[in-house]
């Protein structure tokens, strides 16, 4: 879990995992592994620089909960 929300959570927020494919270019049955095992700190730390609106709601989630 990153921060509250799971790996698929956030996945799904950006857009599926075709999207997050074509973000990080790998290929989809990667990012579907994500799901499973967590996403790789590095690929976590280029998706909270490229979309830092998704990880935000992560931080309104937490304050309100």
């Amino acid at each position: 879990m990153l921060g509250g929300m799971t790996a698929s959570e956030i996945i799904d927020a950006l857009g599926g995992t075709t999207a997050v494919a074509k973000l990080c270019a790998v290929r989809a049955p990667s990012v579907s592994e994500w799901r499973r095992k967590g996403i790789p700190p590095a690929r976590e730390m280029y998706l909270r620089a490229i979309r830092p609106h998704v990880f935000s709601v992560e931080v309104e989630k937490r304050a309100t909960a």
